[in-house]
């Protein structure tokens, strides 16, 4: 192999070297910046100054008459095991229809050192719409079986 052949292999080495070594730091660093960690309310409280430097989903129900809205900007109170939390969202979406008092909500943000958590991202889910459904009763079964036995036959 001439020296100009070997000389074009190591640049070409070099270079892929290069390439999947910055890609490997970008996907790195952007999975350090997305990661956001799961925290009660009790254990966002007890955190100290950590807190204030993570990304986090805090979850709870929305405290009754706590919701106060301005354009798609809401404030408001989340509760879990007897501790509230005052939330702040302001994101870019309007809060879900499904955004009610005492309906589980998960807001997505930063707490802030004012003691309320900053959320850009809201979901909420209401508690009766995935409410199982009711059992049959007894009754409601007799009752079809006896209109079908009550049918004549052909």
């Amino acid at each position: 192999m001439s020296t100009e052949a070997r000389k074009s292999q190591i640049r070409i080495v070099i270079a892929a070297v290069i390439i999947v070594a910055t890609v490997g730091w970008l996907a790195f660093t952007g999975a350090q910046d997305n990661k956001s960690y799961y925290v009660t309310i009790s254990e966002l409280q007890g955190m100290g100054s950590k807190a204030y430097v993570r990304h986090l989903r805090v979850a709870g129900n929305v405290a009754r008459g706590s919701i106060h809205r301005q354009g798609t900007f809401v404030d408001f109170d989340l509760v879990e095991q007897g501790r509230k939390l005052a939330v702040s969202y302001k994101g870019t979406e309007p809060p879900p229809d499904t955004f009610k008092d005492d309906a589980q909500a998960l807001a997505v943000g930063t707490y802030g050192r004012d003691g309320v958590f900053h959320a850009t991202l809201l979901q909420a889910k209401c508690a009766s719409k995935y409410a199982p459904a009711a059992p049959k009763t007894p009754a409601t079964t007799t009752t079809a079986t006896n209109t079908a036995a009550a049918l004549p036959s052909r």
